[in-house]
């Protein structure tokens, strides 16, 4: 049987191949970078199943979450078939369904509040509009892009990602709040989020400025991402609706399965619902 190594040659075109497929910049980053240090830690061994096998023990010793450790051997799992190395791909740990959120990671409509405030009272004036925007739109950061002069004008904004077309409405007092900061910027039209330098937002950028609100908000940084605030939309909006499906139709999921994940309530909800039962006399 022929003997597989991997190369930096390899996960170059491995990289360009993602890309090719517009996956996700933050996808394709994330994959990469798994594959790199796969790379470094076999010392130039040949890919075996063995040699997988024994990676994927040595990082649940190294007490990673399970799906920390699924997500790593996805992105391996993706090389070897982009090399049709069939062969070496291993299953995923069995997790069960989770029931609730962690608390730690769970952001309040009060929290996001105190954000918004922080980041008006430092004269963040973009940043407290992007948070507004993502968390009333439901959008991911990455479709950031698209909230554009032009949208906000329309009331709503078309998104091409994945290789799947969505249009998401926008509220009406958002687009009024889009446009007024637009022009104070001297902006007429595309992105409105753009750099001093009319370049977009990178998600490294929006993290970091999202973090550093922590502190003056008061708010754990555990719970201050801006993919927190497209949950905290998720469930509002949920609560507003009662409608699963409706619900995965705007935040443009192709499975219901991946919007009952973000509808999940915190530890501290769960507990309170089994108190309610009354079964402890």
């Amino acid at each position: 049987m022929k003997e597989h190594f991997v190369t930096q040659e390899a996960i170059t075109a491995f990289s360009q191949f993602l890309r090719e497929e517009e996956r996700e910049t933050a996808t394709i980053e994330k994959y990469s970078r798994e594959v790199h240090a796969f790379f470094l830690w076999l010392r130039e061994r040949a890919v075996t199943k063995e040699t997988v096998l024994e990676w994927k023990r040595k990082l649940q010793k190294e007490g990673y979450a399970p799906g920390t450790v699924n997500g790593k051997l996805s992105a391996l799992n993706s090389f070897f078939r982009f090399l049709g190395w069939e062969e070496c791909r291993v299953k995923f740990l069995r997790i069960q369904r989770q029931m609730f959120r962690q608390q730690s990671r769970e952001l309040t409509r009060a929290e996001y509040a105190r954000l918004l405030d922080a980041a008006h009272r430092t004269g963040k004036e973009r940043l407290e509009l992007l948070m507004e925007t993502i968390c009333s739109a439901g959008i991911r950061v990455s479709e950031l892009p698209y909230i554009t002069v032009e949208a906000a004008r329309a009331g709503r904004a078309e998104i091409a990602l994945k290789g799947k077309i969505r249009v998401i409405l926008l509220p009406d007092r958002l687009c009024r709040k889009l446009l007024k900061f637009a022009e104070k910027q001297g902006n007429n039209t595309g992105e409105i989020f753009v750099t001093k330098n009319g370049k977009g937002l990178s998600r490294r950028q929006i993290w970091r400025e999202m973090k550093e609100l922590c502190q003056e908000a008061g708010v754990e940084s555990s719970k201050v991402f801006p993919h927190n605030l497209r949950h905290l939309f998720a469930t509002t909006f949920y609560k507003i609706c009662r409608d699963i499906v409706k619900l995965a139709d705007v935040l443009g999921h192709s499975s219901v399965e991946t919007t009952r994940i973000y509808l999940l309530t915190a530890g501290q909800d769960h507990v309170r619902q089994l108190e309610q039962t009354g079964l402890i006399l």
